[in-house]
């Protein structure tokens, strides 16, 4: 049985989910190479293709007009797309800049001009092409990433839980982060991560975006009153991995 052909592609991102993938552990690394021919991955070979491909995978966001070109050729070399991390699922952090006039001096001083900064607004790679998949999170969630490729593999389709982080936190008994004092976003956080931020002691900052229909109002009302935080900081606090999913986007 022949392998399946993949390549991994990058746009604007800090390409630490394709980092995290090098980080698999070598039994799961290796027994994925059993069953895929990596042809294109900058992180980890020099090689690229321009031949077909069964499976692409893309991080990054989609920041310059000038990037729909190179996406449509992936999308037509590939039979699957799936992209993968908040930055190509959702824009991700890349999308506070859509919200910000005066990030550019702010970052960049001097070189604010330049002209490699000059980019668009940061939208999901779902804005230029079709996806087939997506698998969410800063970084990637390893465990669905190798979940999602194993079924494509076996020609079956992933099935992806529809539940919140609250959810899955109080399935491993985790101590809500508000009896401590603290905040937290699980409550409309897209689940599917297992939890893991606020096992660690971390409140959940909705890296895998949102659930459907999440309810922005009565977050900020309990960032307020739970939390204590102030209205104008609960107002913008699930903005950093959700500004292209908020309400106000």
């Amino acid at each position: 049985m022949s392998k399946a052909k993949v390549a991994f592609f990058d746009f604007a991102s800090c390409e630490g989910c394709q980092i995290e993938l090098t980080n698999l552990g070598e039994e799961v690394f290796l027994g994925l190479l059993d069953h895929l021919e990596i042809v294109e991955f900058r992180e980890a070979m020099s090689e690229k293709t321009t031949d077909p491909i069964d499976i692409a995978f893309i991080e990054g966001s989609f920041t310059r007009e000038s990037d729909r070109a190179r996406l449509q050729s992936i999308r037509a070399r590939a039979n699957t797309v799936v992209t993968y991390g908040a930055c190509a699922c959702t824009g991700g952090i890349n999308a506070l800049k859509n919200h910000q006039s005066d990030y550019l001096i702010n970052v960049y001083g001097k070189d604010a001009m330049s002209p490699q900064l000059d980019s668009q607004k940061a939208l999901p790679i779902s804005a230029a092409i079709k996806v087939d998949y997506q698998v969410h999170g800063c970084p990637v969630s390893m465990k669905e990433f190798v979940y999602i490729v194993s079924h494509l593999l076996h020609g079956k389709e992933p099935v992806i839980l529809d539940q919140s982080v609250c959810a899955e936190c109080k399935k491993r008994e985790t101590v809500c982060r508000y009896t401590q004092g603290d905040h937290c976003m699980g409550m409309v956080a897209r689940g599917g991560c297992g939890a893991p931020c606020p096992a660690d002691g971390v409140p959940c900052e909705a890296c895998r975006g949102l659930m459907p229909d999440a309810n922005e109002k009565a977050l900020v009302k309990v960032l307020q009153e739970k939390a204590g935080l102030a209205k104008e900081w609960a107002e913008t606090k699930s903005r950093m991995y959700t500004a292209n999913l908020r309400s106000d986007k």
